[in-house]
This record gives structure tokens, C-alpha cells and sequence, in this order.
């Protein structure tokens, strides 16, 4: 099966799967502005916590909080992509519904991250630049 053949049968192995799943990742960091946004932060989560010598529970909810945010990121791409696929570019207050409840989804992920990171990153701050002073 060539790169650009069109599958319309179930994935006949693992590695099938995979690179499906693959291909799905490539699209989303090529595509999707926000999600680029995203990968950008967590990066900066997980560096800062690298140099915070964050503990095993501190990471767990760092990792949590990326994790959350980047499911929603996806799960917002595909309701927009399958509601574009139905409507089309025509205005459809259901589909505007559906789209605008997934970003919403997505700004409550990244409050949630907001508000780990505060409660984990500001007092390892402190802490780091009271040590220095």
C-alpha cells in the first residue's frame, strides 16, 4: 500500500495502526497553530521542572495537566474536522454549538494546567529564589 493509496478497510496489523496514529500526530503539530502552542508550554512545564528537581507527586500532576490539555486538543481538532465534513461551509447554529463547546473544552484543560502549574511551579520558585538571595 502506497503513502497517498486510500484505505477504506480496518488496519491489518499493529504497525498499520501506527503508523495511522503517526500520521494523525504529524497532522496535528503541521496543522493546528494551537496545538503547537501547546507542545510549546508543556515543553516549558517539563524543562522548568527539570530545574525545579520537581518530586514524583509534583510530576504526576504536571504530566496530568499536559495530558489533559492535549487530549482536549485533539478531541476539539476532530469535532471540528467531522463538523466541516458535515456542513460543509455553510453557517449551522448546531455545528457552531458543537464546535465552540470543544474549545471550550479545550480553555477548560488549559485552566486546569494553569492552575496546577501555579500551585506547583510558584512555591518551587520561591523556595529556589529565597535560597539564592
Amino acid at each position: 500500500m502506497g503513502l497517498h493509496d486510500k484505505q477504506i478497510n480496518k488496519n491489518k496489523s499493529f504497525w498499520q495502526s501506527f503508523k495511522h496514529a503517526f500520521i494523525g500526530v504529524y497532522s496535528l503539530i503541521s496543522t493546528e497553530r494551537n496545538f503547537r502552542k501547546h507542545i510549546v508550554m508543556a515543553i516549558i512545564a517539563v524543562l522548568l521542572g527539570v530545574w525545579l528537581h520537581l518530586d514524583v507527586n509534583e510530576w504526576l500532576w504536571v504530566t496530568l495537566a499536559i495530558f489533559v490539555v492535549v487530549v482536549a486538543e485533539v478531541l476539539n481538532t476532530v469535532v471540528e474536522a467531522i463538523v466541516d465534513l458535515i456542513v460543509g461551509r455553510h453557517f449551522d447554529a448546531a455545528a457552531k454549538k458543537a464546535k465552540d463547546v470543544a474549545a471550550g473544552g479545550v480553555l477548560i484543560a488549559a485552566l486546569f494546567a494553569v492552575i496546577i502549574g501555579c500551585l506547583i511551579f510558584i512555591p518551587e520558585l520561591l523556595q529556589q529564589f529565597k535560597l539564592n538571595f
